[in-house]
């Protein structure tokens, strides 16, 4: 139990604010480059780029320019950098074939980052999202999503992207069970030091329509989410779902968005005190871009600000696209 302080005037909380060396040695939780994971777009194309019209300053580059976007933030002492993979609608199946083919995007980004930036982390994602012409995480079958035939299909994705030499597997698909196989799989296939970055509590927010343009999957989603992802109202849910993917093998888990949902990483670093991280996703980034190109925020300072925010709520580590910008900052 917190011990009350004496009354004033004996007790001064201004004192330890009075000066900025104070202040420093009073302060609880530090943000540093170290907490950082880059998101990055990944195109078709050769040394080109394309700005994503909703998420400012957020390009999707090609693999060669991916590599140097990797090379850079090697430069900038960021940990890792995240892949994600814009696939045009022609290039979109029901059979989703393309998320384990061994030369997709994600595939060959792996292999030029690694030959460019080998001492970066590469974290990847797996989910049929990107490959699905219904826009969804798993195989839609009639009118529901199908669970077990789509973890089937993760499993083989996640083999694909260790073969290519990734680092961080972040399932995000919300299958149930997906995490079990996926372990056993890498374990079977001699990936033992292959880790899984799990999303164990992604709930079906309306925070994500600025990265399904980025991936270009606001045109194929049919429908909604809602029957895999998590409801926002539920907290107890998110801890049953941590645990039950730390005893399938994950080895950190993620709770998604961010900001909306700091007091979910708060109850699961409490309760379970392992590696715990947080995606600032692309509505957040896009609210704060927003606000500021009107004038009506200092970006610098919300930007730092809320990152803050992931670090006092318990947070290891933050997926966010201001990375590289805020690498500078600190860095100065």
């Amino acid at each position: 139990m917190t011990q009350l302080p004496p009354p004033f005037p004996t007790s001064r909380f201004r004192r330890m604010r009075s000066k900025p060396t104070l202040r420093r040695l009073m302060r609880e939780s530090i943000l540093s480059v170290d907490d950082l994971i880059w998101p990055v777009f990944v195109m078709e194309g050769e040394d080109a780029e394309t700005p994503v019209p909703s998420m400012p300053g957020v390009l999707r580059l090609t693999v060669d320019r991916v590599a140097k976007a990797a090379l850079e933030a090697q430069s900038l002492g960021i940990p890792a950098i995240c892949l994600f993979p814009y696939t045009g609608l022609e290039d979109r199946t029901e059979e989703c074939a393309l998320a384990w083919d061994p030369n997709n995007l994600t595939n060959r980004s792996i292999r030029a980052i690694k030959d460019a930036a080998p001492d970066i982390a590469i974290m990847t994602d797996i989910a049929l999202d990107p490959y699905n012409i219904n826009g969804h995480d798993g195989f839609v079958v009639g009118d529901e999503i199908a669970n077990d035939e789509t973890v089937e299909a993760l499993v083989k994705m996640a083999l694909a992207q260790a073969d290519a030499g990734a680092d961080i597997l972040g399932p995000s698909d919300m299958m149930d069970g997906r995490i079990g196989a996926i372990r056993t799989a890498l374990e079977s296939a001699g990936h033992q030091n292959v880790t899984i970055l799990s999303y164990a509590a992604k709930y079906a927010s309306a925070f994500y329509g600025p990265f399904r343009d980025a991936v270009g999957a606001s045109g194929a989603l049919k429908g909604d989410k809602n029957t895999y992802q998590m409801d926002p109202g539920n907290s107890d849910e998110a801890l049953r779902l941590v645990a039950r993917d730390l005893n399938e093998g994950a080895d950190m888990v993620m709770v998604k968005p961010g900001m909306p949902y700091l007091d979910i990483a708060r109850r699961v670093k409490d309760e379970f005190g392992v590696p715990t991280y947080a995606f600032q996703v692309s509505g957040e980034y896009a609210m704060m871009n927003a606000a500021a190109a009107n004038g009506w925020l200092d970006r610098e300072k919300v930007m730092l600000e809320s990152l803050l925010a992931f670090k006092r709520a318990g947070c290891d580590g933050i997926l966010t696209y201001f990375a590289p910008t805020v690498a500078r900052i600190l860095d100065e």
